[in-house]
């Protein structure tokens, strides 16, 4: 038989492996992207010998916790011909080391819980244990996804998790803390990996495409980077089909198009056009993004995340210096944070977190982010909650003239103007006209609507002083106190209307049309306009309702009860009754009942008959004591 020298010609090429798997780190100093905190105490906890018995490893998708695990498996059993012991110091490869690695040590034992949840999964590794290990020092049990396994499983791992045999360790990852036990959780020594920040992920893209020889654009980079968010496997995984999708380059064009992006400085001009309000120039630059293949909720979710940015810029100047940001969004990003109130970010916000999914959610997804855009560029024009606020209360603050009268708060916000009675008081609609409210007798302040073509120049809602209001006229059932506006329930057989106004209106002052309260802990928020509708219904007049700052007086049940415990008091210091209450050990003043009997013959007189109860028997509201 004639030795036969193989053609290297027909070798095959050796298989391509994604970057995610050949730059996967390999020792400590590769984890120092973005997991500092968890490596500088491994390496105190290795150097001092307080080496745990069990690890848990938490955090999202792809921040390397498999990685750390075969890391730290293999600074247990780390060995070579100067060292022997367990050190973080891994730059030289040892003997186990390649193994661990790869994943194929016969004594570093690597399970997915996700496929491998029952008892006896776990029961077979509980009888494993006693066994020492076949080569390495320690016998390393990595489980993946600990999260899954179920509470049988959970239980019988606690007793050997809590006192292992001195050659067995354990390394549990998760996505989930939250679902494992916390009597695993307290066994365990317990490790976040943080999210890779943005500048970090180009800091490794830029190093990796260096390596590989790949010519790149740094903007396309800061793209696969925000797409990543935070997780080093899903940005390897973008950067290599961005490289296929370049043909060999990354290139900000191509990753655009990849990822279904708009282009951040059209992003960026869109936010322009609607912070300013001009609808008609957003929905165009929308379009044109749209058409040049951008994803109607990804240019949404782009809107709001520079919106976040400039919120951010406002309070953090040094959010600017981002590497991943574009010198575009770094430079306008400036300019908007000072110029831009903090209430119209927020509330634009707001409104974006409601239209993206709407948007997802969508059968026309264009059409549905066109009406978010439509939104946004209108709430521009209008004031804020705030805004509003304030000048609902100069408003109404000028109208006493000067007579000290305070600013009504309408709504039950605890004293305050809620956004919906502040910006209906401030921008009317013709058909609505604002209610002219007389103070004093003199000049009444009224706001009505601006004209379209004076809203460049004029705030929403206008100052202007018209002739004072006519008396209000008188109802047709007289009201002078909340007992009155009790009695109108009970004779309209509003029976729950009447126990709210016992329990929880405080009056302050009562006039025709006019009922300034206070309102009691727990009170409903609906209370102030049902008793605005029903007296208009009842008395035949408008009514306005105001919530007032001062605390009111007593409500009609507490005026009651304070009322019975005065009649209480005052029997006790009459004579016969502190007699019977001596006589009979125990008893007690059940009630006082007052009676007012008038007669021709003879004056009033007033009974008042105390019910008391004793061991012995009952005094009997019949045994009347007279006064």
């Amino acid at each position: 038989m004639s030795d036969v020298t193989p053609n290297p010609s027909s070798e095959k090429p050796a298989a391509y492996r994604v970057l995610a798997r050949k730059y996967r780190p390999k020792d400590f100093s590769d984890l120092m992207v973005g997991q500092e905190p968890m490596v500088r105490t491994l390496t105190n906890a290795f150097e001092t010998g307080r080496i745990a018995q069990a690890y848990m490893l938490t955090g999202v998708r792809g921040v390397g916790k498999t990685t750390t695990a075969r890391i730290l498996a293999r600074a247990l059993n780390y060995k070579t011909a100067e060292i022997d012991r367990p050190t973080i110091d891994l730059r030289v490869p040892g003997e186990h080391c390649q193994a661990i690695m790869e994943g194929r040590h016969v004594d570093v034992i690597e399970m997915d819980a996700a496929s491998h949840t029952g008892i006896d999964d776990i029961r077979e590794i509980i009888e494993q244990v006693r066994y020492r290990p076949v080569s390495a020092r320690y016998k390393v049990y990595i489980i993946d996804e600990v999260h899954m396994l179920s509470t049988q499983a959970f239980n019988g791992l606690l007793k050997t998790l809590e006192e292992p045999p001195e050659h067995v360790k354990f390394i549990f990852a998760t996505t989930e803390i939250r679902k494992v036990p916390i009597t695993v959780l307290s066994r365990c020594q317990r490790f976040d990996l943080r999210r890779i920040g943005a500048s970090d992920l180009v800091g490794l893209f830029t190093t990796i495409l260096g390596k590989e020889g790949v010519e790149f654009e740094p903007d396309a980079l800061a793209m696969i980077a925000r797409a990543a968010e935070g997780s080093a496997r899903d940005g390897l995984s973008l950067l290599d089909q961005a490289i296929a999708h370049g043909g060999g380059r990354v290139e900000v064009n191509a990753v655009r198009g990849m990822l279904g992006l708009a282009d951040r400085a059209r992003i960026v001009d869109l936010f322009e056009h609607v912070v300013k309000g001009d609808a008609a120039a957003a929905l165009a630059e929308f379009s044109a993004q749209y058409e040049a293949g951008a994803s109607p909720p990804v240019v949404l979710t782009d809107l709001a995340d520079f919106t976040h940015l400039v919120t951010r810029m406002k309070y953090v100047p040094d959010a600017a210096g981002d590497q991943s940001l574009s010198e575009v969004e770094r430079v306008r990003g400036v300019e908007f944070a000072n110029s831009i109130a903090v209430t119209a970010l927020s509330r634009m916000w707001q409104m974006l977190l409601k239209g993206i999914p709407e948007t997802e959610a969508s059968s026309r997804p264009a059409g549905a982010a066109e009406m978010v855009i439509i939104r946004l560029a209108h709430a521009a024009n209008l004031p804020s909650p705030e805004e509003a606020a304030r000048r609902l209360a100069e408003l109404s603050g000028g109208e006493g003239g000067g007579n000290g009268s305070r600013a009504p708060q309408y709504g039950g916000n605890g004293g305050q103007p809620t956004a919906q009675a502040a910006l209906s008081a401030v921008a009317r609609t013709p058909e609505a006209p604002v209610q002219r409210v007389q103070s004093g007798g003199g000049t009444v302040t009224m706001l009505r609507p601006v004209p379209q073509a004076e809203s460049a120049s004029l705030p929403v809602g206008r100052i202007e002083t018209a002739p004072a209001a006519q008396p209000t006229a008188e109802p047709k059932v007289p009201v002078k106190s909340v007992a009155d506006i009790a009695e109108l329930c009970t004779k309209n057989r509003d029976i729950r209307l009447r126990a709210l106004v016992r329990a929880f209106v405080r009056p302050v002052s009562v006039e025709a049309g006019r009922l300034e309260i206070g309102l009691a802990n727990d009170a409903p928020k609906s209370l102030v306009n049902d008793l605005s509708s029903r007296l208009q219904e009842w008395t035949g007049i408008r009514w306005m309702v105001i919530l007032s700052r001062e605390p009111g007086g007593p409500t009609l049940a507490e005026a009651e009860t304070m009322a019975q415990e005065a009649r209480v008091a005052d029997a006790r210091q009459d004579p016969d009754v502190a007699a019977i209450l001596q006589r009979f050990p125990g008893a007690k003043i059940m009630d006082v009942r007052i009676k007012v009997q008038e007669t021709e013959d003879e004056p009033e007189t007033v009974e008042a008959a105390a019910v008391a109860e004793s061991a012995e028997g009952d005094i009997l509201p019949g045994d009347d004591i007279e006064h």
